[in-house]
């Protein structure tokens, strides 16, 4: 019997050793988990994909993040004991502050708290232009196998960290799109000449195209709704570039007669209603503007040598608003001739004879565009002269 006590009491004694031993070890680890860090100054490092907690705690004891990797595996095991589940490290670029602790870092990878980045898309881009610009970021990984469908990707400002791949941008901005065109569809005006969002699209493309102005937008958009009404042609320059350069987006320089007298099945001058698919990816504001277009009757415009547009009812008050953009651009090219500068080539208009009834391009009677947004420009830029028909 007094060995059956021994025994006992032996156990209890060794269990409160135990027990004290792993409360002293666990002060210990608090401390240490808390106090400030070896790091004098911040610092970035990158923990990349499939390294384990040994390999991460070596790298950042030799990057003096942490002071004692066996301390910092440690913690981790310790969080995962404590927490109940495992914690799990992540991959990716992080950033550690100065004197940063084994509890910050340790936050920091579990919690994947990486550096972001961010990668703007500018409304207006071809859907082969926003992959050229993924792929010129070398932030990013991964091929582009299949160019995205024109105007399935919403232009914005994209965050992501180091290490992301490009398909994966890809599919946000296809994801974004279809969330918000699904928000805003149903408070579109009623009775607008188009039925389908993908038409919807198309036009905002085109709209994009044609002015950057935010206070036009939704003008620019009652004139192409307006000519669809009235089974118009669109003549929108935008739309001859297309044509041609398809998702290069340029042609590299002025639109030519013979430019807007080929037939292609995006040159609105030539086709009658919407082209087959957009010429762009348009931002929200433009998609809103089309969907939610100006009370006007407005079926022309052109530039008025300040950077906007003079917009008309009819013909005869687009004409003169034509010649009034004529002189300005007559007196421009003549203080750019004085200046020594660059002067941009004739455009259509200016290389040909213009018809008795003139419109921006010169080209037929019921023309409403200027210069496309998307042409070459001079050394000293004219004031754009966005296709307004």
């Amino acid at each position: 019997m007094r060995g059956f006590v021994r025994f006992v009491s032996g156990l209890l004694t060794f269990a409160f050793l135990g027990m004290s031993f792993v409360a002293v070890m666990a002060l210990l680890l608090r401390a240490n988990f808390t106090q400030p860090g070896p790091l004098t100054h911040s610092a970035v490092t990158v923990i990349p994909r499939g390294e384990g907690v040994q390999e991460i705690a070596a790298r950042l004891e030799r990057e003096g993040i942490v002071s004692d990797r066996r301390l910092f595996v440690a913690q981790y095991l310790a969080q995962g004991f404590m927490g109940g589940k495992q914690v799990t490290l992540q991959a990716g670029e992080f950033e550690f502050r100065k004197q940063a602790s084994l509890s910050d870092v340790l936050d920091t990878l579990a919690q994947g708290k990486a550096v972001l980045y961010r990668l703007t898309i500018p409304e207006g881009l071809t859907s082969q232009q926003v992959v050229a610009r993924l792929k010129a970021d070398e932030n990013l990984t991964g091929e582009v196998t299949e160019i995205p469908p024109e105007g399935s990707l919403l232009p914005d400002t994209y965050r992501f960290s180091r290490g992301m791949a490009r398909a994966d941008i890809l599919e946000r901005m296809q994801s974004d799109q279809r969330r918000f065109i699904a928000a805003i569809w149903d408070k579109r005006q009623p009775d607008l000449p188009f039925q389908t969002i993908e038409q919807a699209l198309i036009l905002a493309s085109i709209v994009e195209k044609e002015t950057g102005r935010a206070d036009e937008r939704e003008r620019v958009a009652a004139v192409f709704v307006n000519r669809m009404r009235r089974k118009m042609r669109l003549q929108s320059d935008p739309t001859i570039v297309y044509g041609i350069a398809g998702g290069q987006g340029t042609l590299g320089r002025p639109i030519t007669r013979s430019d807007i007298d080929t037939r292609t099945p995006y040159n609105t001058y030539q086709i009658d209603g919407l082209p087959p698919t957009p010429i762009a990816n348009p931002g929200r504001a433009t998609i809103q503007a089309t969907l939610n277009p100006a009370k006007t009757q407005d079926l022309y415009f052109v530039a008025d040598g300040t950077g906007g547009h003079t917009f008309s009812t009819t013909l005869r008050e687009h004409n003169e608003a034509v010649q009034v953009w004529r002189k300005a651009e007559r007196e421009i090219r003549a203080r750019q001739a004085a200046a020594g500068t660059a002067v941009q080539a004739p455009t259509t208009s200016d290389a040909a004879d213009p018809p008795a009834v003139t419109t921006a391009r010169g080209g037929s009677s019921d023309s409403a565009s200027g210069q496309s947004a998307t042409q070459a420009g001079p050394a000293v830029p004219l004031p754009q002269r966005k296709p307004k028909r």
